[in-house]
C-alpha cells in the first residue's frame, strides 16, 4: 500500500494491489449515482433514515458537490477521511473514517460498503486494510472502531475475514431507517496492529 500525496491535500490517495482509494469529487457524480442506485435495496436498509423532506445526494448532482465540499473540509481539518473505492479505475463503493477524536482518544470511526455486484471478491476487506494502515501508520491513530448491525451477515464477513476483535454488542446503538438498532462493535488497536498489520498488509495488499 502506498500513499499518494497532493499539494492540497496530503495523503489523499491510498493505493493498493487491486484497489484505490482516493476522495471523491465533482466528476465522479455519474458513476456514484448508478452505482449508488443499482444498490438501493443493499445499502438504505442498513443506513440511517434521511429526514422527509432532504434533499438527495443520489439523485441531486447540486447536492452530491455539496456532500464533496463538506468531506473535503473535514480532510482539511483532519475530522475525517472519506474514500470512493475504485477497483481497475472504476468507483465500487465507499470507505470512510469519520468522527476522528484527538487528545486523550486518538480514535475514529470506520464505515463501509461495496457494489453488491462485486461483492465476495476480497475487496472490501483489501481496502479496509489499506485503511487501516493509513489511520494508523499515517494519521497515528491509536483506535479504530467498526459498528455493525448483527444481521448484516456481508458487512460482518468483511471483519471476521480479518479477525478483527469483537466488543460485544451494543443495545440500541445507532438510529436505522428510524429504529434504534444493536451493533456489534469491532475494534483494532495501534498495539494490535503492530503485531497484526504486518501480515494483513502482505496478505491482502500483496
Amino acid at each position: 500500500m502506498t500513499l499518494r500525496r497532493r499539494d492540497d491535500e496530503p495523503a489523499a490517495w491510498v493505493i493498493g494491489n487491486r484497489v484505490a482509494l482516493r476522495p471523491l469529487c465533482d466528476r465522479d457524480f455519474d458513476a456514484w449515482n448508478e452505482v449508488r442506485l443499482a444498490n438501493d435495496d443493499w445499502l438504505t436498509k442498513w443506513e440511517p433514515a434521511q429526514p422527509p423532506g432532504s434533499p438527495d445526494p443520489v439523485r441531486d448532482r447540486s447536492v452530491f458537490h455539496l456532500r464533496c465540499d463538506a468531506r473535503r473540509r473535514d480532510r482539511q481539518s483532519g475530522r475525517g477521511y472519506a474514500f470512493g473505492v475504485f477497483v481497475d479505475g472504476r468507483f465500487a463503493g465507499e470507505m470512510n473514517l469519520s468522527a476522528i477524536n484527538r487528545g486523550a482518544h486518538q480514535s475514529g470511526y470506520i464505515g463501509y460498503w461495496i457494489d453488491h455486484r462485486l461483492a465476495g471478491n476480497g475487496y472490501a476487506p483489501e481496502a479496509l486494510v489499506g485503511l487501516l494502515e493509513f489511520g494508523f501508520d499515517e494519521l497515528d491513530l491509536h483506535r479504530l472502531q467498526i459498528s455493525i448491525i448483527p444481521r448484516n451477515a456481508a458487512s460482518r464477513r468483511v471483519v471476521e475475514k480479518l479477525e478483527i476483535r469483537s466488543e460485544g454488542v451494543a443495545e440500541r446503538y445507532l438510529q436505522i431507517n428510524g429504529v434504534w438498532e444493536d451493533h456489534i462493535r469491532f475494534a483494532i488497536t495501534s498495539e494490535e496492529w503492530a503485531l497484526r498489520g504486518p501480515k494483513l498488509c502482505r496478505t491482502w495488499l500483496g
